[in-house]
């Protein structure tokens, strides 16, 4: 129960970059801690306690718990998707910068014509 409450406070870290930074570089950053807090948050939901690999072999009794491998399976593809994005974040911030020598947001919009 407290690695949830842990997944939701480093969301909300995230959250909080997003909304009060003012630097592009610090937005991204934001973005990409909530992102690691939402696949956190998957991999505690498909945790059991005294859970093996989910690997069937012969000679296991009926009454083994395994571990949920579908959120494994979704925090993979949630990672590669989530390193797309940031790649495309930093870019455009590279590009921002180079147009207008600055990553503050406010002056970017006094810049907007």
């Amino acid at each position: 129960m407290i690695a949830f409450v842990l997944a939701i406070i480093l969301f909300l870290v995230g959250l909080y970059g997003i909304l009060v930074k003012r630097n592009l570089i610090k937005i991204v950053i934001g973005l990409m801690i909530m992102e690691y807090a939402i696949n956190l948050f998957f991999a505690l939901v498909g945790y059991r306690e005294g859970g093996t690999a989910p690997i069937v072999s012969e000679g296991l009794g009926d009454k083994i718990l395994f571990v949920d491998p579908l959120p494994q399976a979704l925090v993979l593809t949630a990672i590669v998707i989530g390193l797309g994005t940031t790649a495309l974040l930093v870019s455009f911030a590279v590009r921002i910068y180079e147009k207008y020598d600055t990553l503050d947001v406010r002056k970017i919009r006094k810049l907007r014509g």
